[in-house]
């Protein structure tokens, strides 16, 4: 959980990080940032089971604590299920940029894995059931994310729509929950059977453990509902898989910390509606009649009504599968319980967070006073069913937001880059490139381009005028955030430079400086004139080039086209390689010239021998149409463990428009070393 916690307070993570620069101009006032202002999104349905989709703002009443409220944001949300486009060639080459341009348009889900509450012996199944889950349910519009309860770094994976991320998170999936307590007292009794007075308790060996457990999961819960009110105007999920609390928190007098446990699972509800956040818990167990515990009973008590039996079992299983229901009808979920096939429950979690009514008012009371507001919503027209959260529970205190001068970039940005979803009112396209930097980090080039079409611009004293603040910010597996300092480009062009931004667009290069390992970087835009914003998600793995046999950089292009891009501050380390900076656009013109670069990496340079180096173009349907290959020696490294710098230029005037991928490939003559390579996708298009 931690990486999601830590992007939870990337904004105040942001503001220290970046508190070098100078204040932005004010923020201006967001529609969201009230503290009064409650979303609440409602599913209505007829008497067969179906979404109704033409109801109005009028057909709605909602009441808070029995009061009427006026309803001023109304919404018919109805989210399209996109496939993922056939790969280009083969299935594991993915495009090296993204973009922003498309505004997003997709479900929000956070799977939270209770690894806390699954038995070990029965963690496939857990990983079975959110397989499913993300393989068929998981639409090419959407994000998801990974964390569990445990706070493993390896089973967490941060916001994003790729699925092999979420599914290599979910299968480093392990149970840790302890042995049942039937069983735990059961052997209890059997070793006290000759001692043991019939008035003395029988305490479960293990009630603390389980207690810690069950607490650790609920706050995780309750975190990830409140990372999770950054975002708004939509639908927000958690998909909870796991046993539920394994701790009866019925009973406080035999158990002690049942009362504490019970205000957390409050606690974690409490967070959820105050997120507008739905749970929707799956139970893997499926149709479970205990028989896995069952199997290890040895023999009953002589006194049945200790229940340490079968019918202890079953209690235990009812609890727990009473904590899912109470999580889930809270919020607005369902709970998936008792089920082998998933895909009833799946199917209606996918509708449910594709259409819906997103409703929103301003409170009448305006109190911060952190108590509990029953809300229900009514509908006028007889016949319909609605399902909606049942109330919420109002903030206390001050409102905690920092102010935009104390995070060093304006508020309107700090509170985009919190948020996963992509923000498109600036529209960008992104790349991310690492080189070796100063040992052990690489040095990653991140180049960012913008239309200038969208950027106004103010006339004064013959020249024209705006500013863009930009800030990037980078998440590790464990959580950290790694940052550079924020810039404010100020843009004061004359009118010849101007009428070419407008024309071509403005890029702009920035260097991070990262330790091997997984990232998801944050990169945010905001121009200042009109107060536009754009941000985009990156997931960037950054390779160990100190380690690794034979390793290469990322690939950086560039044409002639391109290259009459105005560029802000072009990266000086490649200046001298390349014909012009490098571009993040993966769609060029016919008759245009490629220019491609990379570095390879060779750390056995004091062993001789070479290294082939090819770069190959092929179009779709695997047809090869172009092929170099330069040979290298470790020579050139003096026995070193250096890289070699690699260049080609691909003529593309004898190239048809249509799909294309670019592969930068290097093979060592090592025995035993593998090749390492690059896959570009990109397109060639007719002259303008």
């Amino acid at each position: 959980m931690k990486s999601i916690l830590t992007a939870c307070v990337l904004a105040a993570g942001a503001a220290t990080l970046l508190s070098a620069q100078a204040p932005a101009p004010p923020a201006q006032p967001r529609f969201r940032v009230e503290v009064n202002y409650v979303e609440v999104d409602a599913v209505v349905t007829d008497a067969q089971g179906n979404f109704v989709r033409d109801l109005t703002r009028d057909d709605f009443v909602i009441l808070e604590d029995g009061k009427p409220q006026q309803i001023t944001a109304f919404a018919v949300v109805d989210l399209p299920i996109e496939r993922a486009e056939a790969p280009l060639l083969a299935p594991d080459v993915v495009s090296d940029v993204r973009s922003n341009e498309r505004e997003f348009n997709g479900r929000i889900y956070l799977i939270v894995l209770d690894d806390l509450h699954t038995a070990p012996l029965r963690s496939t199944r857990v990983k079975v059931a959110a397989r499913q889950f993300i393989e068929r349910y998981l639409g090419a519009n959407d994000l998801a994310a990974v964390v569990s309860t445990s706070g493993r770094t390896d089973a967490s994976q941060e916001f994003t729509g790729n699925k092999a991320r979420l599914l290599r998170a979910v299968d480093h999936f392990m149970g840790q929950k302890p042995r049942s307590a039937t069983l735990e007292k059961l052997d209890e009794y059997n070793i006290r059977r000759g001692s043991r007075a019939a008035t003395d308790p029988l305490r479960d060996p293990l009630a603390f453990e389980r207690a810690a457990k069950a607490r650790n999961m609920l706050d995780t819960l309750a975190n990830a509902a409140t990372w999770m009110s950054n975002i708004h105007g939509r639908r927000k999920a958690i998909v909870l898989v796991g046993e539920g609390i394994d701790y009866d928190i019925t009973n406080p007098f035999e158990n002690q910390d049942a009362s504490a446990i019970r205000d957390d699972l409050q606690d974690a509800i409490a967070a959820a509606t105050r997120s507008n956040v739905t749970i929707y818990s799956v139970d893997p167990r499926g149709l479970t009649t205990s028989g896995e515990e069952g199997i290890e009973l040895d023999g009953y008590a002589d006194d049945p009504s200790l229940r340490l039996d079968m019918r202890g079992l079953q209690d235990e299983v009812r609890l727990s599968q009473d904590s899912l229901r109470s999580l889930s009808e809270q919020t607005g979920g369902f709970a998936v319980l008792n089920a082998n096939d998933f895909r009833n429950g799946f199917d209606r979690i996918q509708r449910d967070n594709s259409t819906y009514y997103l409703l929103g008012y301003y409170s009448s009371n305006e109190r911060r006073d952190g108590r509990y507001r029953k809300l229900e919503v009514r509908l006028k027209r007889p016949g319909l069913g609605v399902r909606a959260r049942r109330g919420y529970v109002a903030a206390r205190g001050r409102d905690g937001r920092s102010p935009a001068k104390a995070t060093g970039i304006s508020q309107d940005l700090a509170d985009a880059l919190a948020s996963p979803v992509p923000a498109s009112g600036l529209p960008m396209v992104v790349a991310a490139a690492p080189f070796k930097g100063v040992a052990p980090n690489a040095s990653v080039l991140v180049t960012m381009e913008v239309a200038g079409r969208d950027l106004p611009f103010t006339s004064r004293n013959g020249t024209m005028h705006n500013a863009i603040e930009v800030t990037a910010v980078a998440i590790d597996r464990k959580g950290n955030v790694h940052g550079i300092p924020a810039a404010t480009l100020q843009l004061n062009l004359s009118p010849q430079t101007h009428g070419a931004v407008v024309a071509r667009g403005l890029r702009m290069t920035q260097r991070m400086a990262l330790a091997p390992g997984p990232y998801t970087l944050r990169i945010g835009a905001r121009e200042q004139n009109g107060g536009a914003l754009g941000t985009i998600s990156y997931e960037l793995d950054v390779p160990d080039f100190y380690r690794s046999p034979l390793s290469m950089s990322g690939v950086v292009l560039t044409s002639r086209a391109a290259s009459a891009r105005p560029t802000a501050a072009p990266d000086a380390d490649l200046k001298d390689v390349l014909p012009g900076p490098p571009t993040s656009l993966r769609d060029f013109v016919a008759a245009d010239t490629l220019a491609v670069f990379a570095e390879v990496y060779d750390t056995q340079g004091k062993v001789p021998h070479r290294v082939d180096i090819t770069a190959s173009v092929k179009a779709d349907g695997g047809r090869q149409v172009f092929s170099q290959t330069e040979e290298r020696g470790t020579e050139e490294l003096q026995g070193g463990r250096g890289g070699f710098g690699y260049r080609v230029d691909i003529p593309l005037k004898d190239l048809a428009p249509g799909a294309y991928v670019l592969t930068v490939e290097a093979r060592s003559r090592l025995s035993g070393n593998p090749a390492v390579r690059q896959d570009i996708p990109f397109r060639i298009r007719g002259a303008m």
